[in-house]
């Protein structure tokens, strides 16, 4: 009894993965070290099967010993020993074919169901191919009848963009409500998986300290910030196509933006941390002029940690007089009772100073200065939280100098996850992979969520398209454009640079 309980367990947890575009860097770079970090950690469902689909001809002995290489290269986790790799390696199988074909889906199908055997048909379709391919890959799983599972369930993961404008963000939203049910869609960013974007919540909500502050009564302004350092690299054609505010803007900063401005879900599961995010995408006041609202620039030739680094218009791939943004900032406002007046301010740009991914929570100054000898008042306390490098948080807090005299010095609390959990935090795509293969939506972008996204930034791209003149140019190695500088002094604040 026991061991025929044990076995239906084991079924009841048995999945295949089918990743279409498996020859690409995001398969090679993020999924499979991943996918075998949770294997070596055990905490990936047993039994498995990956399936890699890509038009690349290759054997499946090809395929795994390439992924040997990419796991040895960009792997958080190394292979304890080659009889751990030998056991996951057994578990992938390659596929050749194009995603346009609808043969390959009747090829694939009698692949999953060799695999499968006499277990449910857990069936979890990742899409890491270009977007142009999604249509297709969507019309032929539901064709096929791929997408229905006859005794197990279906999920889809796409990548982002999930669009280019509210119109193809629609468009593709109809064509996966085609085939699949919004709760089998699951619209991935990997941003939401990283460790200190999850803590957001716990900080908030799992303490009591800091949600009685976090109010316009007690917060001046809100800064969040996704700054690289490296150009575009090879990506130059796709960059032209997409810029700052479709590539980051619109995905990354936004849900960062609806983490830290949404009300207490009634629990921590999908649909009520959902609900609570779109609610905030409501009450974001609508762009009605873009210049008053929103800065772009593009990156010059300059200097980046102390090397030559060439201009935008200089990229393999880039317009000699393209008109791309490289940077874009914005400053939103979410008009409801609890943060009525205060500005959030996001930015996002290529070539900057450092990479860095922060939030700064700006307080309001003390209303009364009562150290009179002092001769100026005590900073703002500032409450920063540092997504990437060096995952944690700092607090600054005025405190006294040491010595007769009263006089006061900004002094900072740190935490770093490294300091206090040890060893690197789990990359983003292990927990958002291990999610939906359990079905939890809670860290994935809902339909809705990303219509109103669109429909936000709307005006601002085609306020843009409509200005014939180029972005500002700012120095390689540089914070961006003067003129984002100007843009928040007009408020009287300054960018909170790292």
């Amino acid at each position: 009894m026991a061991a025929a309980r044990a076995a239906a367990a084991s079924d009841s947890a048995a999945f295949s993965l089918t990743i279409f575009g498996a020859s690409g860097d995001l398969t090679r770079r993020k999924l499979i070290p991943a996918l075998f970090a949770l294997y070596a950690s055990r905490t990936l469902p047993e039994p498995f099967a990956i399936v890699a689909v890509a038009r690349t001809l290759m054997s499946s002995e090809e395929f795994r010993r390439r992924m040997r290489e990419a796991v040895t290269e960009f792997g958080r986790v190394q292979p304890p020993s080659e009889a751990v790799w030998d056991r996951f390696a057994a578990a992938l199988h390659y596929v050749s074919g194009d995603p346009k074909d609808p043969a390959l889906y009747a090829r694939l199908d009698e692949v999953l169901r060799g695999l499968e055997g006499d277990r449910p048909q857990n069936r979890l379709f990742y899409c890491a191919t270009p977007p142009s391919l999604y249509d297709d890959i969507v019309e032929h799983l539901g064709a096929s009848g791929l997408a229905r599972a006859a005794d197990g369930w279906t999920r889809i993961v796409v990548e982002k963009p999930f669009g280019q404008d509210l119109a193809t963000a629609r468009a593709l939203n109809r064509q996966l409500a085609g085939v699949f049910r919004e709760e089998q869609v699951f619209r991935i960013d990997h941003y939401l998986g990283k460790e200190t974007v999850q803590n957001l919540l716990v900080l908030r909500f799992g303490n009591g300290i800091f949600e009685p502050l976090w109010n316009r009564n007690h917060v001046d302004h809100v800064q969040i910030m996704v700054a690289e350092s490296i150009g575009v690299e090879t990506r130059g054609a796709y960059y032209e196509e997409a810029g700052a505010l479709r590539d980051m803007m619109q995905n990354h900063l936004l849900q960062l933006l609806c983490l830290i401005a949404m009300e207490a879900p009634v629990t921590f599961e999908a649909a009520p941390v959902r609900d609570e995010k779109n609610k905030v995408m409501q009450a974001l006041r609508p762009i009605d002029r873009a210049d008053e609202v929103a800065v772009r620039g593009q990156y010059g030739a300059g200097l980046v940690d102390g090397r030559p680094a060439a201009a935008y218009r200089s990229e393999k791939g880039v317009s000699p007089d393209s008109r791309t943004e490289t940077y874009a900032a914005l400053r939103l406002l979410v008009d409801n009772w609890r943060w009525a007046g205060v500005p959030f301010y996001l930015r996002t740009g290529k070539r900057l100073a450092r990479r860095a991914s922060e939030i700064v929570i700006q307080f309001r100054r003390t209303p009364h200065m009562i150290f009179r000898r002092q001769p100026r008042g005590p900073e703002a306390n500032v409450l920063v939280i540092r997504v990437q490098p060096d995952e944690g948080m700092a607090l600054r807090v005025a405190a006294k100098v040491p010595g007769p005299e009263l006089r006061m010095s900004p002094v900072t609390l740190d935490f770093r996850y490294t300091d206090v959990f040890g060893g690197q935090p789990p990359e983003a795509y292990e927990r958002l992979l291990l999610d939906a293969i359990a079905g939890d939506a809670t860290l994935y972008a809902r339909g809705d969520w990303v219509e109103q996204a669109w429909a936000l930034l709307d005006p601002v791209l085609e306020s843009w398209k409509a200005d014939p003149s180029p972005p500002s140019l700012y120095d390689a190695g540089s914070w961006g454009p003067a003129q984002a500088e100007a843009f928040i002094a007009r408020d009287a604040r300054a960018w909170r640079n790292p």
